[in-house]
């Protein structure tokens, strides 16, 4: 592992509030130098002119889908995937095949990122054995294991009592508990937002009250048993409010939201385009519009992705038939820069929901271009044109909403462990 120089770069670092031109040194994998006008010697020189350079992203909310149904993603090409995005890290989600509800999952997991993936991977283990939502896992020893949290995603765990000891149990291992904030009984078979938009689909609804009486119910055992709440990719203004009106009496909460969640309208279904049905689905305008103001005021503090493969036959068929999830690791970059272009959040901003958030709230390293740090980086074109074609992307599944669009700002260069690791123009490196 050699010397790498980033040369003149728009050094971005929210841990430090450093916001200027500079240079940066990585030598071994771990950042030794940063400055302006650092005399340069030997190995690997990157011109950052015109580009922002940034601890690396951590995405907080990924489907590697293996193992399982590695037909679908692999860890290898989710790896590929989200330093292609620029992201460093991924946080994967436990809903694999077998759930990684035992350390032995854990383990092959970890086993598979340490030979296959260009980004590091974080397991999240599942709160309930077998996504049940019944009988707890044995948090202990999958936190030895090496998971970060815990979460039944995509199973909401409806039993309050269960919930309540999911969350006291987790004080034994200090990691967050994420939810998945869904009232399955209010859901019932709701897959696009009630109102007007599954009116005019004759698609049955799913009312953004699901979601804000889950949040609640959650923040209130959050409060109770003083444990770490993180609440997934957030839809709704109710939400919102509140997630604010908790952390400001005290309740450790922390939360995150999707760039889908930011960007689109529930509209966007009205072609009955399998590739805009989520869970929780898209929302109407004053949710996104207080989604993006609970971000940039930082009452979220993450964005993620919820990257979830499907194959084309899965999302090839009736709209009520179709799994709900949409790739999103390469995307991110272009389309969450729409909120430093409506100057609803500074460059500096916009990286800590994607870099210094999200590593706080697993509690790993990271976030930072301190002296001494690891050197996990990436460089950022914010005005790079490009059309995105999820075929010529790396992950495996295809089901993105922006397939075809025209998108403004790319990650150009991603650094993990000092290790180049991808370059736009050469594309994903592995040695």
């Amino acid at each position: 592992m050699g010397r790498i120089w980033i040369r003149g770069g728009r050094l971005l670092d929210p841990a430090s509030g450093c916001d200027e031109v500079g240079d940066l040194l990585v030598e071994d994998g771990r950042i030794v130098a940063v400055g302006a006008g650092l005399e340069a010697g030997d190995g690997d020189v990157i011109d950052a002119k015109g580009r922002w350079v940034a601890p690396g992203f951590v995405d907080l909310h990924v489907h590697l889908r293996e193992p399982g149904e590695e037909y679908k993603e692999d860890i290898a090409s989710g790896g590929r995937a989200g330093v292609a995005g620029g992201f460093t890290a991924l946080v994967c989600m436990a809903n694999t095949h077998p759930i990684n509800d035992d350390p032995s999952v854990t383990e092959y997991i970890l086993d598979r990122a340490r030979q296959e993936s260009p980004a590091r991977v974080y397991p999240v283990a599942a709160a309930t054995r077998g996504l049940a939502g019944e009988v707890m896992t044995e948090m202990v020893a999958l936190f030895e294991a090496g998971v970060v949290a815990f979460s039944d995603d995509g199973k909401t765990i409806m039993d309050s009592n269960v919930m309540r000891r999911v969350l006291e149990y987790s004080g034994l291992v200090r990691v967050p508990i994420i939810t998945h904030a869904e009232d399955r009984t209010l859901v019932c078979d709701g897959v696009v937002n009630e109102g007007a938009v599954s009116t005019r689909l004759g698609l049955p609804g799913n009312p953004a009250v699901a979601e804000v009486v889950h949040v609640a119910r959650d923040l209130l055992l959050a409060e109770l048993s003083g444990a770490h709440l993180h609440v997934a990719h957030v839809s709704t203004a109710g939400a919102v409010a509140l997630i604010r009106a908790a952390r400001e009496r005290g309740v450790h909460v922390t939360a995150e939201v999707t760039p889908h969640h930011l960007t689109l309208l529930d509209e966007a279904a009205l072609g009955y385009d399998t590739n805009t049905k989520m869970a929780p689905p898209l929302r109407g305008s004053s949710d996104v519009e207080a989604c993006r103001a609970g971000i940039a005021d930082g009452t979220i503090d993450a964005i993620a992705t919820d990257h979830a493969p499907h194959a084309v036959h899965e999302k090839d068929v009736e709209f009520t038939a179709a799994p709900p999830g949409v790739i999103g690791l390469e995307t991110a970059v272009p389309v969450t820069l729409d909120l430093v272009r409506q100057e609803q959040l500074s460059p500096l901003e916009w990286v800590r929901r994607l870099s210094t958030n999200p590593t706080r709230i697993i509690g790993r390293p990271g976030g930072s271009l301190a002296v001494g740090a690891a050197a996990d980086l990436v460089l950022i074109d914010p005005d790079r044109h490009w059309i995105y074609d999820p075929a010529k992307g790396y992950s495996k599944s295809r089901n993105s909403p922006w397939a075809g669009r025209e998108m403004i700002g790319r990650a150009t260069v991603t650094i993990v462990g000092g290790r180049l690791v991808y370059d736009v123009d050469r594309g994903v490196l592995v040695p």
